[in-house]
């Protein structure tokens, strides 16, 4: 092959494959915003449970701030409750004192790994900018490079459509955001708009992360950071065990409201 035809080639492999999953990827049981350690387990567990899933990620690298560890050690605090799911993408812990202890970068490329071998699709890049609504259910999102965003262009979006949404922002809930602004404040939170977070309390965070897990609007679940951030719940800092039982949690919301529906 000469050198011009190889880097044709090249291209062409690559736009064709990329476009393939992706005009698969427009019409989903689950839409989920967001790559982070709750929003790519959430996107594993649809997965595993039959849901065709597609995560969009605005940044370039998936993982959120799991990444950094605390203030750029790179580890991470995991409580026994939470020992279960990365004990089963096959994260190594190590037991100090009360709690486990992960390598965080070890742990997200095992989530990502994991999550994308069960069958989700993740597509970095990609800015969410607005939600499709239908008879005041969110039906889908409107999306866009994040090159646009960050550009500043005016380059109209395309459209996704979604059977469920799972907002998994972390701690801006953008999702949330978008909706109580379009559609006025009806979230289920208590001033129907997103609170906010309190300061730090780990111990009280982590509890309060899963029981914020939930459907937050019709058709829209909220997941992670932005399930406090929306309630108005306290943030925890560099334990992450919570954040992985509320993706665990978002996916068996969405699961059960895809079965009542018939969508899966």
């Amino acid at each position: 092959m000469k050198d011009a035809d190889l880097e044709v080639a090249i291209s062409k492999a690559i736009l064709e494959s990329y476009t393939d999953d992706l005009l698969r990827s427009l019409d989903v049981d689950v839409a989920v915003v967001g790559a982070g350690p709750s929003g790519m387990t959430a996107a594993y567990f649809l997965a595993k449970g039959g849901a065709k899933t597609v995560v969009f990620e605005r940044g370039l690298s998936v993982g959120g701030g799991m990444w950094g560890g605390g203030m750029m050690f790179s580890r991470i605090a995991v409580e026994e409750e939470a020992k279960g799911i990365f004990e089963e993408f096959g994260i190594t812990l190590r037991r100090h004192g009360d709690l486990y202890v992960a390598d965080s970068v070890e742990a997200v490329s095992a989530i990502c790994l994991n999550t994308v071998k069960a069958g989700a699709k993740i597509f970095n890049l990609i800015s969410v900018e607005d939600v499709m609504v239908r008879d005041g259910r969110v039906r889908g999102l409107v999306i866009n490079w994040s090159a646009v965003h960050l550009s500043n262009l005016h380059v109209d979006p395309l459209t996704v459509r979604a059977a469920l949404v799972i907002d998994a922002t972390g701690h801006d809930a953008e999702v949330c955001k978008i909706v109580a602004r379009k559609i006025g404040k009806k979230l289920a939170t208590e001033s129907g708009d997103v609170v906010g977070e309190k300061p730090m309390w780990a111990e009280v965070g982590e509890k309060e992360i899963v029981k914020n897990t939930q459907e937050i609007y019709p058709g829209l679940v909220v997941a992670g950071m932005a399930a406090n951030a929306a309630a108005g719940a306290h943030r925890m800092g560099a334990i992450f065990g919570g954040m992985l039982l509320s993706g665990k949690k978002a996916a068996e919301v969405a699961l059960e409201m895809l079965r009542r529906e018939g969508s899966a």
